[in-house]
This record gives structure tokens, sequence and C-alpha cells, in this order.
């Protein structure tokens, strides 16, 4: 591999912002200094750019195999690492769902040819593979995945006794949709019995209620309490799910985490008149008070780790009555962005917008060599220009699906160039195909 020397990089890195060259060589970073002299086969004047560490997606769909009509790993991972995310960690609800180990495999290998972004994928839960769940590799996948709410296909984990043998099992990571069916389908009922089939987007934050996704958290954090769990509890949407976390331990040594994701800290249920079902996610974006309550989540540590849960479906999809739309959108692309735009009205700073997106999710998963800028790591950079507007539109989305809920919005910061593992695979608004993307691995 070619070295590179990054000049003059403004760093922001592990609660500081520095500024710094960094010498990047056989995919990792070699020295990280000043006036560093040594002779590299490229050089990049970083001087006014920032540089982070590549952010970590612990929360994506990309679709493959089986509904690559709406989304593939080639064309996502594109997306991601022009948004600057560098690793994903990619969820079993693709078709057939991933339910066995050699399902598992095959979306591992997909991956090492078509990826351009560092890759890992969760098994699984269903009622009945128990007994594959426990055969999975703590060291080799990011977690074990359990839909406490609707999914595709067998995915619904409602049976007790199948989720007491997991989370009393799991010698890994359990990361849980958290959203109680009965309740779900109750409000639905009621709603029907009013509009019939005239329901509209802004009554998915009802059906799918703050009530159906705490009744669901909590049970999933007793459970966890429980048998000690390491549970990771994701897409949290609702401002009381935020109370039943703690924020008074080191995040190294928590068993139960959480997550945010993009959409429910940027949009509220204001929105849904304007965007409508491109913002229908599960869980439901709901209220303002929700919105805020996240984000102060986030910023005082009961949150740990900000994603996306990017799942694109095709703009027809969305197009149709609320009943028929898929819930979900692309988000991977633009996520970064999005979150430097907060950055720029205040909300938050770029060391706790780091913490949150790489940082945090390196120490959450126990990940192997990544998420810091830091000597003899791996080399997944981005680097961002704070004041160069960027306008999403159709002839700039990398998604397959080609559409995105942020399209029309100006954001104030743009991705100028994005290293996968020490490989240049984004600069200047390109695509640079090859690249070193890596299987992630997990000190486990």
């Amino acid at each position: 591999m070619p070295t590179t020397l990054i000049k003059a990089a403004t760093i922001v890195n592990e609660g500081k912002t520095i500024t710094a060259d960094l010498l990047i060589s056989d995919g990792r970073i070699e020295k990280i200094g000043t006036e560093i002299s040594a002779p590299a086969d490229v050089e990049i004047n970083a001087e006014g750019l920032h540089v982070f560490p590549g952010l970590i997606d612990d929360q994506v769909h990309f679709r493959e195999p089986g509904l690559t009509y709406k989304a593939d790993i080639w064309h996502e991972s594109r997306a991601a690492v022009a948004g600057g995310t560098t690793s994903f960690m990619e969820m079993p609800n693709t078709v057939p769902n991933t339910l066995t180990q050699q399902l598992l495999q095959d979306k591992y290998d997909i991956a090492s040819k078509q990826s351009l972004a560092n890759y890992s994928f969760y098994m699984g839960a269903a009622n009945d593979n128990l007994e594959e769940v426990l055969r999975t590799n703590p060291r080799e996948v990011c977690g074990i995945k359990v839909f406490m709410g609707s999914s595709t296909g067998n995915m619904l984990v409602d049976d007790e006794h199948t989720l007491e043998g997991i989370f009393s099992s799991s010698p890994m990571l359990i990361a849980t949709h958290c959203e109680d069916e009965a309740t779900i389908r109750q409000n639905m009922e009621l709603y029907k019995a009013v509009h019939g089939d005239r329901l509209t987007p802004d009554m998915h934050p009802l059906i799918r209620s703050a009530e159906a996704c705490y009744i669901s958290s909590s049970r999933a954090v007793t459970l966890a309490r429980k048998y000690g769990s390491r549970l990771h509890v994701l897409h949290i949407s609702t401002a009381r799910e935020t109370n039943l976390f703690e924020n008074n331990l080191p995040l190294a040594d928590k068993r139960i985490t959480a997550e945010a994701c993009i959409h429910h800290l940027w949009f509220s249920n204001a929105d849904y008149a304007e965007k409508g079902n491109f913002i229908k996610w599960n869980p439901a974006v709901k209220t303002r008070e929700d919105r805020d309550g996240i984000l102060r989540a986030v910023l005082d540590g009961r949150i740990d780790v900000i994603a996306t849960d990017h799942a694109p479906h095709t703009l027809a999809e969305k197009q149709q009555p609320y009943l028929q739309a898929p819930s979900g959108g692309p988000l991977i692309q633009h996520a970064l962005q999005a979150l430097l735009d907060m950055h720029q009205a205040g909300k938050l700073t770029l060391e706790e917008l780091v913490q949150k997106t790489a940082h945090n999710t390196a120490i959450c998963f126990q990940l192997d060599g990544r998420g810091f800028v830091r000597e003899g790591y791996w080399a997944d950079l981005v680097l961002v220009d704070l004041n160069k507007p960027y306008t999403v539109g159709k002839h700039n989305i990398l998604s397959k699906c080609g559409w995105s809920p942020f399209e029309g919005h100006t954001f104030t910061s743009t991705v100028m160039h994005t290293f996968v593992s020490g490989s240049l695979v984004y600069t200047n608004g390109a695509i640079v195909e090859g690249g070193n993307a890596q299987r992630l691995m997990f000190n486990r």
C-alpha cells in the first residue's frame, strides 16, 4: 500500500483538538507529530481541515442478500465512505434472514468482494434457533440481534423461554430492537376502527407509541440485569426510555448501553406534515420533547452511541399510502454532516461528536484497533471542511434508492477525504475504487 502523509491537520480525538501531521503506512497510523518529514507516496495538505476518526455505524440495513433491488453492500458502502463512515455493522433481517452460521458467513463472503468500508454482520435470533445463535464467535462477529418488536420473516422473538435463553447464555453483546408488539397491534386496531384504511404518517408515532417502546425496553433491561447480560438497546426514540440507563460508570464497565439515531435527534412529529412517509421509521420519530430528551441523554452519558439505522427503500415504495409504505430510510451518507450542523447550532461539541460516533462504539463493541486516532491503530479517518456548504440533491446521493430525507437541505460542512484501513477511498467528491476494507475483529 502507498504511504500517505497528511500535513497540518486539525485532529479531534480523545477529548482534545490539536494541529499535527499524520503518517500512514501499511494501513495503519505510523506516526502523529509536528513537522513530520518522512518520505511518502501521497501527501495531503490538510490545513483548514478537521480530521476525525472514521464513524463506526453499529446499525445499518444494506439489504443484501434478497432485497438488492433497493440496496446492496456495493452501493451502501460507497454512500458510507462518502459520508465519513468507515466501518458498519449490518442487521440480519435480509432475505433469507441471517439465522444460521452459514447464512452469516455468506454475507461476509459478499462483503469481502463488494464493500468499500470495514464490515461486520449481526447473527440473528428467532424463537427457534437458540443453539445456532450460541455458536457465534465473539471474536469475529459484532453481536446477536434480537427483534423484541416486529421485523421481516421469522425474526420477532416473543417467546419468553427463548428470550431467557439468549439473555442467560449469550457470551457476547445482545443488540435489541424494542417495541412491544401487543401494544402496537392494539393501537393499530383502535386507529383502523376510527379511520379505516385512511391512516396517515402523522399517526405513526401514536400507533408505534412511546408506551410500546418503554414496555419493551424496560423488559430488555430487566432481563439483562437478571442475568448480567451485555445488552445494547438500539435507536432510543423517547425521553422516558433514557431514564432506564445509567451514566455513573465508565463506559468499559457498563453492562447495559444504548444508542440514539440521527433521525430521532433531527426530526420530530412536526415534520410529518412535510416529509410524510420519508421519515417513517420503526421506532417512530416522536415529539420535540422526546427529541430534546434524547439529546440530553447523549450529552450526559445515559446514551452512549450515535448511529443511523440506515435502511433504504425505493422511492416508489415510500410514495405508497401510509399502511403500505415500509419503514426506514437512507441516512448513512449524511450522518456526519447532520451532526456537524448540530455542532454549528451549539448542540454538541466536536469532541462529543467524535466520542459518540467512534470512540464509544469501539469501546462498546470492544473493537480491535479502531475508533481512535492513535499510532498503531488502523487509519480509518475522515477529513472535513467545516466551512464548505454542501447541498443534498439526486445528483450526489450514492445510496442505490436514489433519495434522501435530507434532499434539498444545505449542510454547513463537506466531507473532503475518507481513509479506510489506510486506503484513500473518497476524495473531493469522488469514490476511489479498490481500497483495503477489512472484516472487523473484536477483543473478546
